[in-house]
C-alpha cells in the first residue's frame, strides 16, 4: 500500500460518518411541541448518541428511554440510556423492551412520542411472544445470521415472532401520536426494515416469513417453528386507525454518506464513482465483482479511467461456513485481495457503527499484495477465507481499521483506490 492511501481512505470514511453526524440528521426533522408529553423511545447502535442530540435540539421539557449495544452508550440528562448484547439479545434487552413500553404507558391525545431507531435495535429488543423464551429468540437470532439471508428476509421473519416488532411498540402508544426518525442501514432505505420496524408497520404476513424459511433452508430452533406455523400474535396492519397521525422520516442514510466520501475524495483531487448504496449479497461474492471491476479499470481503464477511488454501500452477509473470527466487512476484504491479488488497489471496508462482527474493529484495510504478505507469514489466505477467518488474517497483516464506536449507523463502507 502506497503511502498516504490508508489515511486518505480513512479520510473518505470519516466524510461518511461525519455526513450521518446526529444533530445535523434531527435537526431539519424535529416536530412540533405538543400540548402534552414528550416521551422519547428508540433503539439501536447510534441511538444514545441520537439521544443526546435530541436533548440539546429540542426546546421543552421531555422523558424517555433509549436501548444501545454495550459500551455504545453516551451522557444524556433526561433520557434513561440502557444497554444490551448485539448481536444475539440477551436478558439485558428483554428489560429494555419492557421498559419502553412502560415509558409509553397511559399516554393521550395532547402528548408525542418520538422514536429514534437505527441499525442494530432488532438484537436490542427481544421480546419473545406467547410460550416462546428469550433462549428460543437468541437461537432464532443465531439462525438467522448464520443463514446467508439478506437484512430484509431476517427481518420479516423476526417481525412475525416478537411482542415489540413490526409496529407493535407504536400501536402499544396510542392514541398518542408517534414521530419515528430513523438512521437507514438497510439497503434501499425502507425505513420498516430498520430494527425491524418497532415503530412502523408492514404489511409482510406470516405465510411469507414461512415461505422465506423455507426458501433460504433456515433451521430455526422447533419452538419458533411452531409459532409461525400458527397465526396467533400477528402484527398489526399497516391500516390501522392506530397508525393514522404517525409520521416517519428517514434523517440520514448510507445515500447521503457515500455522496459526502465521493464530494471529499473530489476535493483532494481524486475523482470517485458511486456503484451503489443497496449492494446486498454473499460479501465474498460481492468481493469478486468489485475485484473484476478494479481490474478492468486498472488494466483497461474502463468503465472508470484512473485515478478513481470505487464507492459502494449496502449490507452483505456471511453464510458460516467454518469458525473464525471477523464480520462481513473483512470477509468481503480477505475475498477482494485474494480475486484483485497483483492489480495495483488500496481498499478500505468497515461498518460505519465502528464495529464488525463481533471484535472492536469497523473492519481493514487491504491491497493488491496482501495476500503474498501473508502467505510469507506462512498463513494460507484461502483457508482462511474457507473459515470465515478473516480477522486473524488482518490481524496478522496488521491491517485492521479501529475507529471505536462512532455514534451512528448507515451500514457498510467500501472504497476501492486505484491510482
Amino acid at each position: 500500500m502506497k503511502p498516504g492511501d490508508k489515511e486518505f481512505l480513512a479520510e473518505l470514511f470519516g466524510a461518511a460518518v461525519e455526513a450521518a453526524d446526529p444533530e445535523a440528521a434531527l435537526r431539519a426533522r424535529l416536530p412540533a411541541r405538543p400540548r402534552g408529553r414528550t416521551v422519547v423511545i428508540g433503539a439501536g447502535k447510534g441511538v444514545a448518541q441520537l439521544a443526546a442530540a435530541f436533548e440539546r435540539l429540542w426546546d421543552g421539557p421531555l422523558e424517555g428511554v433509549v436501548v444501545t449495544r454495550y459500551g455504545y452508550a453516551a451522557p444524556c440528562q433526561r433520557i434513561r440510556v440502557l444497554e444490551a448484547a448485539h448481536p444475539v439479545p440477551d436478558a439485558a434487552g428483554l428489560q429494555a423492551s419492557r421498559a419502553l413500553f412502560e415509558a409509553v404507558e397511559g399516554l393521550g391525545e395532547d402528548d408525542l412520542v418520538v422514536a429514534l431507531i437505527c441499525g442494530g435495535g432488532s438484537a436490542l429488543l427481544p421480546c419473545p411472544p406467547g410460550p416462546l423464551t428469550l433462549a428460543d429468540e437468541a437461537a432464532m437470532n443465531s439462525a438467522l445470521l448464520a443463514s446467508g439471508a439478506p437484512i430484509s428476509v431476517m427481518n420479516a421473519i423476526r417481525k412475525q415472532v416478537s411482542g415489540i416488532k413490526g409496529g407493535r411498540l407504536a400501536a402499544a402508544c396510542h392514541p398518542a401520536k408517534v414521530v419515528t426518525l430513523v438512521v437507514s442501514d438497510v439497503p434501499g432505505d425502507d425505513p420498516a426494515q430498520v430494527a425491524s420496524g418497532p415503530t412502523i408497520p408492514d404489511a409482510a404476513d406470516r405465510v411469507e416469513a414461512r415461505a422465506l424459511v423455507k426458501t433460504w433452508g433456515i433451521r430455526l430452533p422447533e419452538a419458533v417453528e411452531t409459532w409461525l406455523a400458527g397465526e396467533e400474535g400477528q402484527p398489526p396492519s399497516p391500516d390501522d386507525p392506530v397508525f393514522a397521525a404517525h409520521a416517519v422520516h428517514v434523517v440520514a442514510s448510507a445515500r447521503l454518506s457515500l455522496e459526502a466520501a465521493a464530494a471529499r475524495a473530489e476535493a483532494r483531487g481524486v475523482p470517485a464513482v458511486i456503484l451503489s448504496d443497496s449492494i446486498e449479497g454473499e460479501a465474498r461474492d460481492v468481493a469478486r465483482v468489485h475485484a473484476a471491476i478494479a481490474r478492468e479499470v486498472a488494466g483497461r481503464g474502463r468503465p472508470f479511467a484512473r485515478p478513481v477511488v470505487i464507492l459502494s454501500g449496502g449490507e452483505t452477509t456471511v453464510t458460516i461456513r467454518g469458525q473464525g473470527k471477523g464480520g462481513r466487512n473483512t470477509e468481503f476484504l480477505l475475498s477482494l485481495a485474494l480475486a484483485g491479488e497483483g492489480v495495483p488497489f488500496a481498499a478500505l471496508a468497515a461498518d460505519t457503527d465502528g464495529i464488525d462482527g463481533s471484535e472492536d474493529n469497523a473492519g481493514a484495510f487491504t491491497d493488491g499484495a496482501s495476500m503474498q504478505r501473508l502467505r510469507g507469514m506462512g498463513a494460507d489466505p484461502a483457508a482462511l477465507l474457507a473459515g470465515n477467518d478473516a480477522w486473524t488474517a488482518f490481524h496478522r497483516l496488521g491491517d485492521l481499521f479501529v475507529p471505536g464506536p462512532t455514534g451512528t449507523n448507515v451500514n457498510d463502507f467500501r472504497a476501492i483506490l486505484i491510482r
